[in-house]
C-alpha cells in the first residue's frame, strides 16, 4: 500500500526542519511505503529552496511549484490531482497537525472507512477571540452550507483512492473543501485530537483571512445571502406600508400636519442602505458565476521535482513544461525590480 501526504505550503521556513525530523519517523512506524507531495503556494522565502533540497536525495520527497500564491483550497487540490496512494492525507507543515494521529487515522482507513476526519477538541496557544470566532465560524457554516459538516474539523483528513476520485472531480474556481466533501456524503470516522501550538512562524490564516473564507465557503455552496436579503426586504416593505398608514391616518383623520423630516431621513437611509446590499450581494454572485463561466486554471505549475514525466494532466490546471520537468533557479520573491535610482544596490525584492 502506497501513503500519499499531501503538505501545502506557503512561508514555513523555520518549520520545514523540524517537520522532516518528526514526519518520516512516524510514517516508517506505519509499516507501509509512502510518498510527501510538497505544494508551494508562492512562497517568499526560502521554503522552495528547503523543499528542493531534500527532494534531491531524497525521491519520496515531491515537489509541485506554484508561479503564484493561488492559496490553500487550491494547493490541497494540486496534491490531490498528482499524488498516486492508494490512501491519501491531507495535512499542514505547521506541526498543528500531529503527525503522531496517522496510526490512527489509518487504522479507520483499513476498516472501510473512506473519510477520517481529524477534530480538534482543544486549541493551544491561541486567543480567546481566535477560539470564539472559530465556533462562530463552525456553527455558522453547519447551518449556511450544509448540516453535515463537523464542527471544528478542518482539512486533517485521510481519503481512500476512491474519495479522491471524486474529490478530483470537482473544479470549482472557488473551492471550499470542507464543504465538498461534507456534500459527497461518503463514509466518514471522526478522530479527536488535541491541536498543538505552531512550532514556529505565524499563522497565514488571520481574521481578516477567515471572514474571507468564510465567505467564500457561504456564497459557494448556499444562497441564503440572497434568501436574507429577499427577507429583509419583504420586513421593511411590511414597516414601510405600516408607516405610510400612520402619514395617512395623521393627515386624513387627526387632520394634523407632521413634519416628518427626520422620519424620512431614516427611512430613506433604511431603504437605501438595504438596496446597496442586496445589490452588492447580487453583484457578488454573478462576479462568481462570470469567473466560472471563463473557465481559468485553478492554478500554475512552475515545475516540479520527483514526478515521473508527464505525471498528472489535471482538468483546469496549467503546468509549464520545463526541461525534465525540474523546477529551474528560483528568484526569491518571484519578480525583481531594477533599483533605477541607485544601481549599485542591485534588484530590490
Amino acid at each position: 500500500m502506497l501513503l500519499s501526504v499531501v503538505i501545502p505550503v506557503f512561508n514555513e521556513e523555520e518549520v520545514l526542519p523540524r517537520l522532516f525530523e518528526v514526519l518520516p519517523e512516524e510514517l516508517d512506524k506505519l509499516g507501509c511505503d509512502y510518498e510527501l507531495v510538497f505544494v508551494d503556494d508562492g512562497s517568499r522565502d526560502g521554503s522552495l529552496s528547503f523543499l528542493l533540497s531534500r527532494a534531491n536525495h531524497n525521491p519520496k520527497v515531491k515537489v509541485l511549484a506554484f508561479s503564484r500564491n493561488f492559496g490553500h483550497q487550491a494547493a490541497i487540490t494540486a496534491g490531490m490531482d498528482f499524488a498516486s496512494g492508494d490512501a491519501l492525507v491531507v495535512m499542514d507543515a505547521d506541526l498543528q497537525d500531529p503527525p503522531e494521529l496517522l496510526a490512527t487515522m489509518l487504522a479507520k482507513f483499513h476498516e472501510g472507512y473512506d473519510i477520517v476526519s481529524a477534530q480538534r477538541i482543544s486549541r493551544e496557544g491561541e486567543s480567546w477571540f481566535k477560539r470564539a470566532t472559530a465556533d462562530c465560524f463552525y456553527g455558522l457554516m453547519k447551518r449556511a452550507v450544509d448540516e453535515r459538516l463537523q464542527a471544528q474539523v478542518g482539512d486533517f483528513r485521510l481519503f481512500s483512492r476512491a474519495a479522491v476520485e471524486c474529490l478530483k472531480s470537482f473544479r470549482e474556481q472557488h473551492r471550499f473543501m470542507r464543504g465538498i466533501v461534507a456534500w459527497l456524503g461518503l463514509k466518514e470516522a471522526i478522530v479527536p485530537f488535541h491541536r498543538r501550538a505552531r512550532f514556529a512562524g505565524t499563522t497565514k490564516y488571520p481574521a481578516w483571512k477567515m471572514m474571507r473564507f468564510a465567505w467564500t465557503a457561504i456564497s459557494s455552496f448556499s444562497a441564503l445571502p440572497l434568501k436574507l436579503s429577499l427577507y429583509g426586504g419583504i420586513v421593511l416593505i411590511i414597516l414601510g406600508l405600516t408607516y405610510s398608514a400612520y402619514v395617512i391616518f395623521e393627515n386624513m383623520i387627526m387632520k394634523s400636519t407632521v413634519p416628518g423630516w427626520s422620519s424620512t431621513i431614516c427611512l430613506i437611509l433604511t431603504f437605501d442602505g438595504t438596496i446597496l446590499i442586496a445589490v452588492g450581494l447580487i453583484g457578488d454572485y454573478v462576479a462568481r458565476i462570470y469567473e466560472e463561466i471563463k473557465g481559468r486554471p485553478l492554478y500554475v505549475i512552475n515545475g516540479m521535482r520527483n514526478f515521473a514525466p508527464g505525471a498528472g494532466k489535471p482538468e483546469r490546471a496549467i503546468c509549464i513544461p520545463r526541461d525534465s520537468w525540474e523546477i529551474q533557479s528560483q528568484i526569491p520573491n518571484r519578480i525583481a525590480h531594477e533599483n533605477i535610482d541607485n544601481p549599485t544596490q542591485g534588484p530590490q525584492s
